[in-house]
């Protein structure tokens, strides 16, 4: 089992993996910093747990932690060790040293492992998803649920694109960020340049743009092919370089008078049709 603590004193330094997650230069999960992975929440606990990265500690309230010990104890049986803390403590004092209010009554931090190759992962799995600036923790966290859920086998990041393994992420993803294989382009060839890995084997690589020009989704023969679907930041979308870089473009039909959604949810409907041949 693991050794369970309780604390009372917000100011012990055994939590300062937990301090101060909404203040922006001593957050623990920034990759410049002690670039911790967190989760919030008994499910993505679980999911962090069942996650190649290697756990440091709990902290969370007694009936969260309850809930949790069975996913725990496996885990630990499966590392090998016990030598992880459970810090048990209030909700007043959670509160006092995350610096909010935490509703999931549980966190959990890991160290971050080391980043996956984009070349081996370009070279995996059918459909992967290409990010160009996609900048916003939430709709990041969002795009790699959806890519999970819809059986997207990993993510290329290109340039501006934020952190994955952010807590609002992660959080966001309910915790599938840590299980989606994710990898940064290299910067050599530069982008868009980079998406020349994702050719080999006759892969297609498939802009999403509302541009009047592109083929409308229902008719772009996305499923049971190797598809790389590039997605944009929501507002700017793709960059011209990244247009021009790619096989083709497709657009998704809307009503009159809307000329955009949300990225997560573009990304959702190219990730439906790229694999709806398979879906039961």
């Amino acid at each position: 089992m693991a050794r369970m603590i309780t604390i009372d004193d917000p100011a012990d330094p055994r939590l300062d993996d937990f301090r101060d997650l909404t203040t922006a230069d001593r957050r623990p999960d920034r990759p410049g910093g002690r670039g911790l992975v967190i989760a919030e929440g008994v499910i993505v606990v679980r999911r962090l747990l069942e996650s190649p990265y290697p756990l440091r500690a709990l902290l969370g309230v007694p009936a969260r932690l309850a809930d949790l010990a069975d996913d725990l104890a496996d885990h630990l049986a499966g590392a090998g060790h016990t030598d992880v803390p459970a810090y048990a403590t209030s909700a007043e004092v959670m509160t006092e040293v995350v610096g909010f209010h935490l509703n999931r009554g549980v966190l959990a931090v890991a160290d971050r492992t080391s980043p996956a190759d984009a070349v081996a992962l370009a070279a995996r799995g059918r459909v992967l998803a290409v990010l160009e600036g996609v900048n916003d923790h939430e709709n990041l966290g969002a795009l790699f649920r959806n890519a999970a859920a819809l059986g997207v086998h990993g993510v290329l990041l290109g340039p501006h694109c934020a952190d994955p393994l952010y807590r609002r992420s992660v959080r966001v993803s309910m915790g599938h960020v840590l299980r989606l294989p994710f990898a940064t382009l290299p910067a050599d060839p530069p982008w868009p340049g980079s998406l020349d890995l994702l050719r080999a084997g006759g892969r297609r690589i498939v802009a999403l743009s509302p541009r009047p020009s592109a083929r409308p989704l229902p008719a772009a023969g996305l499923a049971g092919g190797r598809i790389a679907l590039l997605l944009g930041a929501e507002g700017p979308g793709l960059t011209e370089a990244a247009l021009a870089a790619a096989d083709e473009w497709v657009r998704i039909p809307m009503a009159d008078g809307v000329d955009s959604l949300n990225v997560a949810t573009a990304a959702a409907l190219a990730f439906y049709a790229a694999r709806a041949r398979e879906v039961g």
